[in-house]
C-alpha cells in the first residue's frame, strides 16, 4: 500500500499556476522584504508547496501551527522528535541537523550560545509571511554556520490603509473532547511614506491523545498522552519609513514566552528516566532593518539586533513532578544575552554584473547558576562570552542573456573570551578541593567558506542549474566544554565541521503542469561524535592524577561521510476548481562512527512525500486532503542495552474543509492523522493519534 503512495507521488502534481506575469503593477507584498534572505528556488504562491518557500496561505490551509510541522510540507526537510527528556521538536534540511542549519527570523540569527538546542515546536506561524530554506547551498552573504542548510521566517507586513487578520482554532481529541486552542490577530495599516502593524498568537495544548492502536505500558496507560502540555505566546510590533521607491527603514520587536512539560518513554523503566519541565522559554528580540540606495549602482542594506533569551528547566524526583529532594532534582536557569548587527553593500557597475560584500557580528552571552538538591544551594553565576564575525564577498555575472554564473568567498572566525564552570578545578580533587568558578582553556578558530553556482533559463521557461558549495561550522559551547553530568572529558580545541555540497537540477512547465527536480550529494567532514576516551576524571587526560581513571566521552572531530539522494516537486492546475500536488525526498546517509561500529545516523526517513488536492466544488467551498508519508528511519534506545533499530513506515492522512459564510469571513473543519495510525519517530515516544479541529478566520 504504501509503495503504491510513494509511487503515486511521482504521477500527480503540485499546484502553482504557470501563469504569465501581469503587465499591471504588482500589488505591495505581505512579506517583510527586509527580512528575507538569498534563496535560489522559485517562490510558491497561494496554497502550493513549493521546493524552498512556504506562503502563510499554504500553512494556513494545512493547519501548521508550529515551525516543525509546517516545514515539513517541503521536500528535503523532515521534522522529528529528540525523544529522552527534552522532548524538542527537530527539523533536519537533507539530513542536516539543527547544530548544521541556522534558523534566522528576519534574517536575524536565533542562536542560544550554550547548546544552540532549538524546539522548534515553539515557533508559532499564525503571523508569518512565508517559510524560506536554503539547502546546500547557503549564500555566504547570509552569514555563518550554513553548512547544510538555513531556515529563515519571514515575518508579515501590511499592504493596505488598514489591515486585520483574526483566527481562532479550537482543538479536539480523538472522541472529540477539548484539547487546545490557537488563537491569533493583527492589525496594520501601510501608507505612501510609513507603516504599522502590532500581532499576537497564542497556542495552548491540554492535552493531546495517542492513537487507538496504542498498548498501555507501565510508564502511559493510553488515551491523553501524560506531560503533553504546553503553552505559548507571542506578541510582535513593528513601524516602517519608506521615504521613497527605494529606501526602507523599520524598527521591530518581539515577545515570547512558553512553557511546557515533557512526555515520559513508554518503554524504559521509570527508575531510568528524568522527569523534567520548562516552566519557562522566553524572548525578547529588538532589531532595526534598513535599505539605502546610496547612488545609482550602489545599495546598503543593514540589521541591528539585541536577543535575550531566559530558559529554566527544573528536575523533580518523581513522575508526579512535585518535589525535590533527591540529588537528581535541581533548577537550572539560563540567562543569554546577544547583540550584534550586519551590513551588505550591493554594487551594480553594469547591467550584467553584481558584486556584493556582507559583514556580520554577534556577541553571545550565557549565564547559568544551577540550584542542587537536597542542598538547595545555589551556584555562583558563570558566564560564556563569545564574539562571531563573518565576511562574505560574492559576485553575479550574466554570462549570456540565459547564463549566470554565481560565485562567492568567505571567512568566519570567532573569539571566546570566557567559558567558567563551577566545581573542583580539572587537575583537582574534589573530595579535598573546595568547588569554585574557574575558567576553561580559551581557543578561537575560524572557517573558510566557497560557492559557486550556474543559472540557465530557456526561453521557454526551463531552468537548470548547478551548484557546489563548501561551509563550516562552529560547535557550541556544551560540544567544547559539557562534562554531561560527569561523563565527558572537555575538548577546548574542537573543531569546526565542513559539508561540501553539491547540486544539479531544473524546473519545466509542460501545459498545465510543472515539475521541479534536483539531485544533491554532500562530503561531510570533520563532524563531531563523542569518542570513548580512557582518562583520570579530575585532570581530563590520560596523565595519572589524583582521581582514578576511568572511561569518559570527549566531542572529537573523527567523523567522515556522505549524504545524498534526490528530490522531485510536481504541480498542477486542472481547470478552475481543481489544483493537485506532490513533492518526495530520497536521502541516504553513511556517517560511521569510528568509536561504535552499530552506530547509524538516526531521525532522517530515506523516502518521504507530501501529497494533496485543493477542490472548490462551489465559489464558497474548499476541500483540501493531504497525505504526508514516510518510510522508517533509524533511532536508538536511551538506555542500555544501546541499539539502534527501525522505526517503521507511516502514511499520515489529513483533510480541511473551509466554507465563506460571509465575504472574508471563513469557518473550517479538519482532522489530522484521520486514520489514527500509530507510529513514532524516535525510540519510546510515539506521535499523536487522531484529532479534529475547528476553526474561524474573519479578514480585512
Amino acid at each position: 500500500m504504501r509503495a503504491t503512495l510513494l509511487a503515486a507521488t511521482a504521477a500527480i502534481g503540485l499546484v502553482q499556476p504557470a501563469l504569465a506575469q501581469s503587465m499591471d503593477t504588482p500589488a505591495p507584498s505581505s512579506n517583510f522584504g527586509l527580512g528575507e534572505i538569498i534563496v535560489t528556488a522559485p517562490r510558491a504562491q497561494g496554497v502550493a508547496v513549493g521546493s524552498a518557500t512556504l506562503s502563510a496561505d499554504a500553512i494556513y490551509a494545512f493547519s501548521r501551527t508550529s515551525l516543525d510541522d509546517a516545514a515539513n510540507l517541503l521536500p528535503g526537510v523532515s521534522a522529528a522528535n529528540s525523544g529522552g527528556s527534552r522532548n524538542e521538536r527537530l527539523i533536519y534540511v537533507r539530513g542536516f541537523n539543527r547544530f548544521q542549519v541556522p534558523l534566522s527570523i528576519d534574517g536575524i540569527r536565533v542562536y542560544l550560545p550554550a547548546d544552540n538546542r532549538l524546539d522548534f515546536g515553539r515557533f508559532l506561524t499564525s503571523d508569518i509571511a512565508e517559510i524560506q530554506v536554503a539547502k546546500g547551498y547557503v549564500s555566504v552573504l547570509d552569514g555563518p554556520d550554513g553548512m547544510g542548510g538555513a531556515i529563515n521566517l519571514v515575518t508579515r507586513k501590511p499592504t493596505k490603509a488598514l489591515e486585520a487578520d483574526f483566527r481562532g482554532t479550537l482543538g479536539l481529541g480523538r472522541s472529540g473532547e477539548y484539547g487546545g486552542y490557537n488563537v491569533s490577530g493583527l492589525i496594520g495599516t501601510r501608507h505612501d511614506t510609513w507603516y504599522a502593524q502590532a500581532s499576537y498568537a497564542r497556542n495552548f495544548l491540554d492535552h493531546w491523545d495517542l492513537a487507538g492502536g496504542f498498548t498501555p505500558t507501565v510508564t502511559e496507560n493510553g488515551g491523553h498522552r501524560d506531560l503533553s502540555r504546553t503553552r505559548d505566546w507571542r506578541v510582535n510590533a513593528k513601524i516602517g519609513f519608506t521615504p521613497n521607491v527605494t529606501d526602507e527603514y523599520a524598527l521591530s520587536y518581539t515577545r515570547q514566552e512558553g512553557s511546557k512539560l515533557a512526555p515520559l518513554s513508554t518503554v524504559d523503566a521509570l527508575s531510568a528516566q528524568r522527569f523534567w519541565t520548562w516552566p519557562a522559554w522566553n524572548t525578547d528580540s529588538l532589531y532595526v532593518l534598513s535599505t539605502t540606495q546610496l547612488t545609482d549602482i550602489a545599495t546598503l542594506k543593514t540589521r541591528l539586533f539585541r536577543n535575550s533569551f531566559y530558559n529554566l528547566l527544573r528536575s523533580f524526583d518523581n513522575r508526579n513532578e512535585n518535589t525535590q529532594t533527591i540529588g537528581k532534582a535541581f533548577n537550572s536557569p539560563y540567562w543569554d544575552h546577544a547583540w550584534g548587527g550586519s551590513a551588505e553593500l550591493t554594487l551594480k557597475p553594469i547591467a550584467t554584473d553584481t558584486i556584493a560584500f556582507a559583514f556580520h557580528y554577534r556577541t553571545d552571552k550565557h549565564v547559568e547558576a544551577q540550584t542542587s538538591f537536597p542542598s538547595g544551594a545555589t551556584e555562583p553565576r558563570q558566564t560564556d562570552l563569545e564574539d562571531t564575525f563573518s565576511l562574505g564577498a560574492e559576485n553575479k555575472l550574466a554570462v549570456t542573456p540565459q547564463l549566470t554564473f554565481t560565485a562567492g568567498v568567505g571567512l568566519d572566525w570567532r573569539a571566546l573570551h570566557k567559558a567558567e564552570e563551577y566545581g573542583a578545578p580539572l587537575g583537582t580533587n574534589p573530595a579535598t578541593t573546595a568547588s569554585r568558578v574557574y575558567s576553561y582553556p580559551l581557543a578561537n578558530s575560524q572557517i573558510w567558506n566557497g560557492q559557486g553556482r550556474l543559472d540557465w533559463t530557456g526561453r521557454d521557461g526551463t531552468t537548470l542549474h548547478a551548484s557546489v558549495s563548501s561551509r563550516g561550522r562552529f560547535p557550541t559551547i556544551f560540544e567544547r566544554f559539557s562534562q554531561r553530568f560527569g561523563t565527558s572529558i572537555p575538548n577546548p580545541t574542537l573543531k569546526p565541521e565542513r559539508a561540501t555540497n553539491y547540486e544539479v537540477g531544473g524546473a519545466h512547465v509542460f501545459g498545465p503542469f510543472r515539475t521541479e527536480a534536483a539531485l544533491f550529494y554532500s562530503h561531510v567532514t570533520n563532524a563531531i561524535v563523542n569518542y570513548p576516551t580512557l582518562a583520570y576524571a579530575c585532570t581530563g587526560s590520560t596523565t595519572p592524577g589524583p582521581c582514578a581513571q576511568g572511561t569518559y566521552t570527549q566531542s572529537r572531530n573523527l567523523a567522515h561521510g556522505n549524504y545524498y539522494g534526490g528530490e522531485l516537486s510536481l504541480e498542477a492546475k486542472l481547470g478552475a476548481t481543481l489544483n493537485l500536488g506532490a513533492n518526495y525526498t530520497y536521502t541516504h546517509r553513511h556517517l560511521p562512527d569510528p568509536s561504535n561500529a552499530a552506530f547509524r545516523p538516526v531521525d532522517v526517513p530515506a523516502h518521504k512525500a507530501f501529497v494533496y488536492a485543493d477542490w472548490a466544488p462551489i465559489t464558497k467551498l474548499h476541500v483540501i486532503p493531504s497525505l504526508d508519508i514516510a518510510s522508517d528511519r533509524w533511532t536508538v534506545t536511551d538506555v542500555a542495552p544501546i541499539v539502534y533499530y527501525r522505526t517503521g513506515n507511516y502514511a499520515n492522512a489529513g483533510i480541511r474543509i473551509d466554507y465563506t459564510l460571509i465575504r472574508n469571513v471563513d469557518f473550517g473543519v479538519g482532522a489530522r492523522n484521520l486514520f489514527d495510525s500509530n507510529y513514532k519517530l524516535v525510540d519510546g515516544y510515539p506521535e499523536q493519534g487522531r484529532s479534529f479541529f475547528v476553526s474561524l478566520r474573519a479578514q480585512y
